[in-house]
C-alpha cells in the first residue's frame, strides 16, 4: 500500500490485501465519488482476504471515516471498477468487473439504496473480456445515460461485441447506438488485419462490424423467431459454445461450456462452471446455472436435479414441486413417474401431474410411463396392474412380469426365468410365451427376439403372432414412416466387432444392402445414413438425395427448417439445404505474434480417428513431431478390421508468456469390452526454446517435492469431502515423473483411471496454489520463468 493510503489500514481486516489495477500495479483500485448525494465523497475499494474478495464503502461523518457497506465479491481479481449514470441521470452507479477466469470477467452493477450498496439483478449472464462505458449518441444524440459495451472473447484477439443499456429492470440491447460504437470496432479489426493479414478469421468480424457501423435505420428490433443453432469456438482454455443464426453469425456469444438446441418453447439448456441452466433466445437466464442436470422440456415441464434431488421446472424457470424426489422421469401425457424412499428404506413409485403435485401417491414397487392413458404398475404383493391417469385399477395380473403396454397388448412372463408372450388388457393370453425379448406393439407390429442363447434372432410380427420380418437378424429398430433398420454382424464369429445395417419395409423387403454403420429416424421422407466413408441422406426408396449435402466421415445429419446440422467425426458443421457450407469450427487457435496452434485430422481407418495439434511459427519441427507421437499418430492399416476403436483430440488448456500447455486426450475401446480406457496427457512447451518440461523442472534441485506433494495429497484426501471416495490408507506417494498440468490456479496433479481409485472415479485431480509450494519452486528455473 502506498504512503498516501496508510490511513485506510484500520478499516481493513488483518491479512487483507488491497487490490490494485493491473495496468498500474502501484495504484489501488479506489473510487472517490459521492454515491449518497450528500456533501461528502465516499471511498470505494476492493480487498482480498483468504482468497475471497470484498467490496467496501467508507463514508466520512464529522471528520471521521466509517465502514458503511461491505459486500462479498466474485472471482479472484478486479478487472474494472468505475462509475456511470446507468439507471438514473441523478445518481451514479458503481460498475465492477469481477475477474473469474484468465480472459473472462463477470459484470456487477450497484446502486445506493437505504444507506448501503445494493447489487442490481441483471437478469442474465453478462460475462465479458473487455468493457467500455460511455453515454453514446443514439437516435436523438446523447441522453445523459451511459451504455455498456461488452467485448466477449472468441478466438485469438477476436471478440464479439454487444452494447447494452438499462431499461426498467434489466440490461437490454442498445441497437440504436451501434452505428456510433461499431466505428471503433471497425478500426480495431482493420488494425488486426493490418498486423496479421494471414489470419483469415478476422475478416468475418470486420464484415459484421462494418455492417453495424453503416446501418442508417434505428429500427433494430430482432425477431425472437430468428432460429438459433449451437456452435463452438476452440480457444485457449478449451471450447466455448454460443449460438449462430442461419447465416453462420454468432448472435449469442460463445461463453458457455456446453449448449443444446433451442426447443420449440424458445428455451435452451446450457452449462457454465459444470452446472446446467436455461436461457431464452436473448441469452437471458430464466434458470441460473445451478443444477447438476436439466432434461429437455416435455409437456411444458423440465426435470432438474441437484444435491437435494429431482425437481420439476415450468417454462418460467420456477420450481413447482413442493419437495425434491429421489427420481422423476420426463412427463408423458401429463404425468411423470417419481420415486421416494419410505420408512422401511424401500423405494416406491408414484406419479406427479403438471402442477408438480402427487396425483398418484408413491405406493408401487415399479411403474411405467403412461401410454394411451394407461400405465403398468407393480403392486407390493408382487402382482401387476393396469391403471388409468387417476390411479384407478383397470385390471390386475398375477404373473412374474407384465409390461411394455401398447395398443391393448402387454408383454408378460409366467415365471422369472421364462419366455415372453403377450396378454390382452383382460389378462387373456393372446400370443403364448416363446420370446427372449418382446417390445411394445406399435402400428400393429412388435419387435421380438427368439434367441435361446447369447446370439440374437430379431424379427417383426403382427398381432396374430405371424412374422412379417423373419427372426434372423442381429438387430432391428423401427425408423418411422413404415421403415425398419435391420442389422447383421460384420463377422458372425465375432459379433462384438460391430453391425452393418440395411433399410427394409414393413414386409421385410430390403430397400438397401447391409452397407450402413448408422441410420437415424425418418423425417419428412428422408433419413441420415453413414457408411465407412461419408454421411448423407437417402429417401424412403433407399436412393441418395443428391440435392442435399454429403459429408466425408461418420456421423449424422439433421434437417431443420433453415439449415442442416452435421455431427460428423466428432465435429459440428452447418450447411444450407443444397450443400453449401455455412459454418464450421475453427481449426486455428492464435497465440501471440506469429504463433498459432493448428488442428490436423488423421483418420487412416474407419475405427481410428485423431485430431492432433501442430504449432505454427518458429523452428519447432521437433516439437510438432513429438506432439504427433503423443497424440497417437502412427501407422494404422487402412482397410483392416481393428480389434478396438480409438478417438483422440486436444485442447489448448493454458498459455502465458512463453509457456503453452496442450491437453491431449483419447479413448480406446476394445470391441466387446464393458468399457474403454480414457487417456490424458499434458505437453508443457516453451515456445521460445522448444523445451518440453517435466514435473521435476518446476522445483529446486534439492527439493523433496515427491514427499511434500504426497503429504499434501494425503491431507486433501483426509479433510476434503470431495475426495471421500478415496482411502487414504491405500494411497501411495506420487512418482517423480507424476502426471501434472499447470493452470491459472496453480499446479495440478492427476492420476489415470484405476491408478488410485475405481474406474467410475475417473481421473482424481489435486490442485495446489503456487503460494502453497513457494518454498520448493525454483523461481530462477526455466520452467517457472517461462510463464512468469
Amino acid at each position: 500500500m502506498s504512503g498516501g493510503q496508510h490511513w485506510m489500514l484500520p478499516f481493513l481486516p488483518y491479512g487483507a490485501e488491497l487490490l490494485h489495477a493491473e495496468s498500474q500495479p502501484k495504484q489501488a483500485h479506489l473510487q472517490f465519488i459521492n454515491l449518497d448525494q450528500d456533501e461528502f465523497k465516499e471511498v470505494i475499494g476492493v480487498y482480498r482476504l483468504n482468497q475471497e474478495l470484498y467490496l467496501f464503502v467508507l463514508n466520512n461523518f464529522h471528520g471521521h471515516w466509517h465502514l458503511i457497506s461491505l459486500i462479498k465479491g466474485k472471482g479472484y481479481q478486479v478487472s474494472y471498477l468505475g462509475t456511470a449514470h446507468i439507471t438514473s441521470r441523478n445518481r451514479l452507479n458503481l460498475v465492477v468487473g469481477w475477474q473469474v477466469g484468465s480472459i473472462w470477467s463477470s459484470l456487477s452493477i450497484y446502486e445506493w439504496q437505504n444507506n448501503g450498496l445494493k447489487e442490481l439483478d441483471l437478469k442474465g449472464d453478462f460475462s465479458f473480456s473487455k468493457i467500455e462505458i460511455e453515454d453514446m449518441p443514439g437516435r436523438n444524440g446523447k441522453d445523459g445515460l451511459a451504455e455498456i459495451a461488452l467485448w466477449s472473447h472468441d478466438t485469438g484477439e477476436a471478440y464479439r461485441v454487444r452494447v447494452y443499456r438499462w431499461e426498467k429492470d434489466r440490461l437490454v440491447s442498445a441497437k440504436d447506438v451501434e452505428p456510433y460504437y461499431f466505428q471503433k470496432v471497425v478500426k480495431y479489426y482493420q488494425q488486426k488485419i493490418k498486423e496479421h493479414p494471414d489470419y483469415l478469421f478476422y475478416y468475418p468480424y470486420l464484415e459484421e462490424a462494418e455492417k453495424k457501423a453503416s446501418q442508417r435505420s434505428f429500427d433494430f428490433t430482432e425477431s425472437r423467431a430468428i432460429p438459433l443453432f449451437p456452435a463452438s469456438i476452440k480457444e485457449i482454455g478449451g471450447s466455448k459454445w454460443g449460438y449462430i443464426n442461419s447465416k453462420g453469425k454468432f448472435l449469442l456469444p460463445p461463453i458457455y461450456d456446453q449448449a443444446e438446441d433451442f426447443q420449440e418453447n424458445g428455451l435452451a439448456i446450457v452449462r457454465l462452471t459444470d452446472h446446467a441452466g436455461i436461457i431464452d433466445t436473448d441469452g437471458h437466464f430464466i434458470v441460473q446455472p445451478k443444477y447438476d442436470d436439466i432434461t429437455s422440456y416435455s409437456d411444458g415441464r423440465a426435470i432438474a436435479n441437484d444435491l437435494q434431488g429431482f425437481k420439476v421446472i415450468d417454462e418460467r424457470g420456477k420450481e413447482i414441486t413442493a419437495m425434491a424426489h429421489y427420481s422423476i422421469s420426463e412427463f408423458k401425457e401429463g404425468r411423470a413417474r417419481f420415486a421416494d424412499k419410505n420408512q422401511q428404506g424401500e423405494y416406491l413409485h408414484g406419479y406427479l401431474n403438471r402442477k408438480g403435485k402427487e396425483i398418484i401417491p408413491a405406493s408401487y414397487e415399479d411403474a411405467s410411463d403412461f401410454s394411451e392413458g394407461k400405465a403398468i404398475v407393480k403392486i407390493k404383493n408382487g402382482s401387476y396392474a393396469l391403471i388409468d391417469l387417476t390411479g384407478k385399477v383397470l385390471h390386475s395380473y398375477m404373473y412374474a412380469f407384465v409390461g411394455n403396454y401398447g395398443e391393448g397388448l402387454l408383454a408378460f412372463k409366467k415365471n422369472k426365468d421364462g419366455k415372453f408372450g403377450y396378454l390382452d388388457e383382460q389378462g387373456n393370453v393372446v400370443i403364448k410365451p416363446q420370446f427372449s425379448e418382446a417390445e411394445a406393439f406399435s402400428q400393429g407390429r412388435a419387435i421380438v427376439n427368439v434367441s435361446d442363447d447369447y446370439s440374437n434372432h430379431y424379427g417383426v410380427m403382427n398381432r396374430k403372432g405371424q412374422f412379417l420380418i423373419k427372426p434372423e437378424h442381429d438387430q432391428i429398430f423401427y425408423l418411422g414412416e413404415e421403415r425398419y433398420q435391420i442389422g447383421k454382424a460384420i463377422n458372425p464369429e465375432q459379433p462384438y466387432l460391430g453391425t452393418k445395417y440395411a433399410v427394409a419395409d414393413v414386409e421385410g423387403h430390403l430397400i438397401t444392402g447391409f452397407i450402413y454403420s448408422d441410420i437415424t429416424k425418418y423425417k419428412d421422407g428422408i433419413v441420415s445414413v453413414t457408411n465407412d466413408q461419408s454421411t448423407f441422406f437417402i429417401d424412403r426408396n433407399g436412393n441418395r438425395v443428391h440435392r442435399m449435402p454429403q459429408v466425408s466421415g461418420r456421423g449424422t445429419l439433421e434437417k431443420d427448417k433453415t439449415l442442416i446440422m452435421a455431427d460428423v467425426d466428432y465435429r459440428l458443421l452447418y450447411f444450407y439445404k443444397k450443400g453449401e457450407l455455412v459454418w464450421e469450427q475453427n481449426t486455428v487457435i492464435p497465440l501471440k505474434k506469429h504463433y498459432a496452434v493448428i488442428e490436423h485430422k488423421y483418420k487412416p481407418n474407419k475405427d481410428y480417428l485423431v485430431y492432433f495439434p501442430q504449432i505454427q511459427g518458429g523452428a519447432l519441427e521437433h516439437v510438432n513431431q513429438t506432439l504427433k507421437d503423443l497424440s497417437g499418430v502412427k501407422e494404422i492399416p487402412p482397410h483392416t478390421q481393428l480389434d478396438s476403436s480409438y478417438i483422440g483430440d486436444f485442447e489448448v488448456s493454458f498459455f502465458k508468456k512463453n509457456l503453452l500447455v496442450i491437453e491431449i486426450n483419447g479413448y480406446d475401446y476394445p470391441f466387446g469390452s464393458a468399457h474403454g480406457i480414457s487417456i490424458k496427457k499434458y505437453a508443457h512447451i516453451n515456445l521460445k526454446t522448444g523445451a518440453f518440461y517435466q514435473l521435476k523442472d518446476l522445483f529446486k534441485p534439492e527439493a523433496a517435492y515427491v514427499k511434500i506433494i504426497s503429504e499434501l495429497i494425503r491431507d486433501q484426501i483426509k479433510n476434503n469431502k470431495n475426495y471421500s471416495y478415496l482411502n487414504v490408507n491405500e494411497y501411495k506417494d506420487i512418482q517423480p515423473n507424476q502426471s501434472f498440468f499447470i493452470s491459472e490456479g496453480g499446479l495440478n496433479i492427476y492420476y489415470a483411471q484405476y491408478e488410485i481409485a475405481a474406474y467410475a472415479a475417473g481421473m482424481p485431480t489435486f490442485t495446489f496454489p503456487f503460494e502453497e509450494l513457494s518454498g520448493i519452486i525454483n523461481q530462477n528455473g526455466d520452467f517457472w520463468k517461462s510463464f512468469h
